[in-house]
């Protein structure tokens, strides 16, 4: 029994490390692609059905589709109103649109209600209403159990009240709850659910301005990793801390690792880093950089693969269209 033990052990070690050197020997490309596609940044990115969508920006934008097996772009119809500065969430037959912002910089509005995208019929719906003390954007969002969590986020655009409010969403009655605030206060960011564990990522203060320097928050990123347990409902704040801090990178998880990529920060290019935590040992290391650096878009893991697409290649903006490929082997 205790050889038994030990083997299974020893060749759980193993595939750890394996895949620790897959990550490590793996790069990003460029695809290759067809069809129409919009580019834009502070947009949403994210997988439903087998198929990719990529949703809002800044101005009011076609709904783009991008078939992975074909690297096809289809032309959806456009968002009912602007949306930008959020995380989508796929429940079900929908996309929720949650902890969004509308309108021009630097005074943009949080989105009064849930928006929903019903991809089979191109079709959008006014959600439940956000509550006022409740209304964000640059928020994080992700599912769990039938219900979103909104956290963090900033209520008035780029110039005022940045938060660490943690809400939740219970998609089957329709009801709001406020939990336990966040340890550190972040916005432009995206939230990931791994384990039964809720991890904050990136992001800065957009409160930050001085008399002769309004865009001063582009220096005032948040470098803590920050974690809710479910299963305690209590959050924790790693000791090791982002090695480039930066905020609107993508995030994506392989098995035990959270890989976060490009962000914006002091550079006037977007920062092209791809850096991944191992949930293990709670340590930071380095792996291939971006093709592309780019910020104000999401990333999605399918297949082995991490795709990552549009977002502005510039501190503030700039609209891409392109995508890249980050292949791990199995």
């Amino acid at each position: 029994m205790l050889k038994r033990i030990y083997l299974a052990l020893v060749l759980l070690a193993i595939a750890i490390t394996t895949n620790a050197q897959n990550l490590q020997d793996s790069r990003w490309e460029l695809v290759e692609t067809s069809g129409d596609v919009v580019g834009r940044h502070e947009n949403a990115f994210v997988e439903f059905q087998d198929k990719f969508y990529l949703i809002g920006g800044r101005g009011i934008k076609p709904v783009n589709v991008f078939d992975p097996k074909t690297n096809t772009w289809e032309t959806k119809g456009k968002t009912p109103l602007e949306l930008h500065h959020f995380q989508a969430i796929v429940h079900e037959d929908a996309i929720y649109l949650v902890g969004a912002m509308t309108g021009p910089y630097p005074k943009e509005l949080p989105a009064e209600n849930i928006w929903i995208y019903y991809p089979d019929k191109d079709k959008w719906t006014k959600g439940p209403e956000v509550p006022m003390e409740m209304r964000r954007g640059g928020a994080g969002a992700a599912i769990r159990d039938n219900k979103i969590y909104m956290v963090c986020g900033i209520e008035y655009g780029h110039t005022s009240g940045v938060s660490n409010r943690f809400d939740c969403f219970n998609l089957k009655t329709n009801n709001w709850e406020s939990l336990t605030k966040a340890p550190h206060v972040r916005d432009h960011f995206s939230a990931i659910v791994v384990n039964d564990k809720l991890y904050c990522i990136g992001g800065r203060n957009t409160s930050v301005h001085y008399k002769d320097n309004f865009g001063a928050f582009f220096s005032a990123t948040i470098p803590f990793v920050d974690e809710y347990d479910f299963k305690l409902g209590k959050w924790f704040t790693h000791k090791s801390t982002l090695p480039v801090p930066t905020a609107a990178g993508g995030i994506a998880a392989i098995g035990n690792n959270i890989v976060y990529m490009g962000g914006e920060g002091m550079s006037r290019k977007a920062y092209a880093e791809t850096q991944c935590l191992d949930l293990e040992t709670r340590e930071w290391k380095l792996l291939a950089p971006l093709k592309i650096g780019r910020h104000g878009s999401n990333a999605i893991f399918y297949n082995n693969k991490i795709y990552f697409a549009a977002g502005s290649p510039n501190q503030g903006g700039g609209n891409m269209n392109s995508i890249e490929v980050f292949t791990v082997k199995p």
